[in-house]
């Protein structure tokens, strides 16, 4: 199998001619007679998974992945050839749990690390404590629960939770919304002892939700409310789109008007749509000038801006942009007189960044976070904190 793998599948890759034929070859699966590889490359090494049944390709590559994480996590970041012969024990026993008769298995390095002990892996623990973990690494292994260890224990129980949105944006000249979208995530940071339960009630249903594999998906199904057991620590805890109904934070009015061959004149007005009570942060607007340019003269009713040369464009800042205000910028731009033809300036679009805490443009916000732990009941208590931003994606206005 080794010796076809390498003869016919990898020095394939460097003897296909033709763009059919190297496409063909660089396939991450390829059958020869009644044998099927699934193969990636990671560093000078390749993960190989080979059947002769019709296999779930996608099941045998979210394995070979999961079990790359799981060697970079014992072996500290590096997996290379000199780790695996170095790792060679620790591979055959990590191998041996993480997949049973052809099965995928456990492949949490959180919960692997509990109970194979190897030495120079993890530091060195008093005997006493690596009995406790190995005995609660059954009930790890077995359960439902592979993400998170038991017996955690902290003084003070806190959960930090961010919403995290990216707004793409494409306008019109005249500030009409030309498409627009949202790509949002939940961060999570979880410092809770024992193994509570939370539930999170979410505002406005998003589109295209992923979650992470410590939800129940059955019962936000049926209840539409987002339930799990957190894994310890910073993790993502779901992803979403959203299209429609999207609220702005920004509305950008751009005049530009080339005045003869060598001159041109830009006002652009920027005013922000959200609250008073907010505020946009490091807001930077790139207007394009011509290639030709010269110099600009330019004056700002806030912030700084200046003509960059290496990208073409006026660069005007602001650093705290106040909700419900607006500020302007007016150039004159002066261009390099030629004799030569100049050809038609493209007009490219004005460009956007900034972000703004606090403000969500897809409109998802949290009805609430409730943590219940069985044991405890009523006497568990947790510190909540729930903090959201906006940050700019793809923002362009046509000019």
């Amino acid at each position: 199998m080794a010796e076809n793998f390498r003869t016919q599948i990898l020095a394939a890759k460097g003897l296909a001619g033709g763009a059919g034929g190297a496409a063909a070859a660089a396939a991450p699966v390829r059958t020869l007679g009644s044998v099927t590889f699934m193969y990636l490359r990671t560093s000078d090494l390749y993960v190989l998974m080979v059947t002769r049944n019709n296999a779930n390709a996608m099941m045998a590559f979210k394995f070979m992945t999961a079990l790359v994480d799981l060697f970079r996590s014992y072996f500290e970041g590096a997996l290379n050839e000199s780790a695996v012969k170095r790792n060679f024990v620790l591979i055959y026993e990590l191998l041996d749990e993480a997949m049973d008769a052809g099965v995928p298995q456990l492949t949490e390095p959180a919960a692997l690390k509990n109970f194979i002990l190897q030495k120079g892996v993890r530091g060195e623990a008093d005997a006493a404590a690596s009995a406790a973990q190995a005995r609660s690494a059954t009930l790890t292994v077995t359960g439902a629960v592979s993400w998170r260890r038991p017996g955690l224990v902290y003084k003070s129980n806190e959960v930090f939770l961010d919403i995290v949105e990216e707004v793409n944006m494409l306008t019109s000249a005249t500030g009409s919304v030309l498409r627009a979208d949202v790509a949002g995530k939940v961060m999570m940071k979880a410092r809770l002892s024992d193994m509570p339960e939370l539930r999170l009630g979410l505002a406005d249903a998003a589109e295209d939700v992923t979650f992470h594999q410590c939800v129940n998906l059955g019962a936000y199904e049926a209840t539409k409310v987002v339930t799990f057991i957190p894994p310890d620590g910073e993790f993502e805890l779901m992803r979403y789109r959203a299209s429609e109904n999207i609220s702005v934070p920004f509305k950008v009015l751009p005049v530009v008007r080339e005045l003869g061959r060598t001159r041109l004149e830009a006002c652009v007005a920027v005013r922000s749509l959200y609250g008073g009570q907010l505020f946009g942060l490091n807001v930077v607007l790139l207007v394009p000038v011509p290639d030709t340019t010269a110099r600009a003269a330019i004056t700002v009713s806030a912030g700084k801006a200046k003509y960059d040369a290496t990208k073409k464009a006026i660069v005007w800042k602001i650093k705290r942009f106040a909700g419900g205000a607006e500020h302007s910028l007016r150039a004159e731009v002066s261009m390099v007189s030629t004799t030569k033809e100049r050809k038609a300036w493209p007009r490219p679009p004005i460009s956007m960044s900034f972000q703004v805490p606090m403000f969500s443009a897809s409109g998802l916000r949290v009805a609430y976070l409730k943590i219940l732990e069985r044991r405890a009941g009523a006497d568990y208590a947790a510190e909540k904190w729930v903090r959201k931003v906006t940050r700019s994606g793809d923002f362009l206005v046509r000019i």
